[in-house]
């Protein structure tokens, strides 16, 4: 597949809809490459790779060294870098940290968590040579701010301001956004509120593509499955059973036999 460019992005509105999917290494990026038209660094790698609790801890220096692996894997594929937490506060901070990852990563672009509050971040970003992904709805970096993930556009005063956000981000200079956790009818409102490609994650699919958290669609996380994702396959089971198999090989002495010896 030949990587995307913004411009390729931004024609995809209500055209094909675009295909992101997570990864943190280069092993999964090389696999993900064929299928996915971009490939989203995303913070929640602190949560499924990390094992922690939730994304706030990630550090800059950490999403930098996961981004590295990512397009070292695919580097044909277009990649979006979550700012972590923290690192986006204001427009000098923005800048000093987006600077450094495309200084330190060949990362095609940042997301940044939030609507017309962060207006001014992404309109410095952007004025400034670095292409920003948006991201409305339910934020996780705000989780405990909000008391928990709460899914939006449940009432006509959400709906607006949900739409209010997407114009927002879009006049600041974004490319694309992500629009997550929010009622699909409103989500399909927001969409074709703006000009530019909205991708859902529990958003329905009246959007222009959509994204998904590598470990769940596979089937790797068991504690919990969100509502909003379809496990394409069981990769824990499949997982256990295949090291299941190599322990009895090995403590059969079955593994390694003549075609696995010098």
């Amino acid at each position: 597949m030949k990587k995307l460019t913004i411009g390729a992005i931004k024609k995809r509105k209500e055209a094909l809809p675009l295909v992101m999917i997570t990864a943190y290494d280069a092993i999964f990026a090389r696999l993900f490459s064929e299928s996915a038209d971009i490939i989203l660094v995303g913070d929640s790698l602190n949560m499924s790779f990390g094992g922690n609790p939730d994304t706030l801890s990630v550090t800059m220096d950490q999403m930098l060294y996961h981004t590295n692996a990512v397009c070292k894997g695919a580097p044909d594929t277009f990649v979006i870098i979550d700012m972590p937490f923290g690192t986006y506060t204001d427009e000098t901070s923005a800048f000093n940290n987006a600077m450094r990852v495309y200084r330190e990563t060949p990362a095609d672009a940042v997301k940044i968590e939030g609507g017309a509050d962060k207006a001014n971040i992404i309109r410095h970003l952007t004025a400034n040579g670095i292409a920003v992904c948006g991201h409305i709805g339910l934020l996780p970096q705000a989780f405990r701010a909000e008391g928990g993930y709460k899914i939006k556009g449940k009432t006509e005063d959400e709906a607006l301001s949900l739409i209010c956000d997407a114009q927002a981000v879009e006049a600041a200079g974004a490319f694309c956004m992500v629009i997550e956790g929010v009622k699909a009818d409103v989500a399909t409102r927001v969409a074709q509120s703006v000009s530019i490609p909205v991708i859902g994650i529990g958003a329905g699919n009246g959007v222009d593509g959509q994204v998904l958290v590598f470990s769940d669609m596979l089937g790797f996380y068991e504690p919990f499955v969100p509502k909003f994702v379809k496990q394409y396959i069981n990769g824990a089971k499949k997982v256990k059973e295949a090291v299941a198999a190599y322990t009895i090989e090995v403590q059969n002495r079955e593994f390694p036999n003549e075609n696995y010896i010098y």
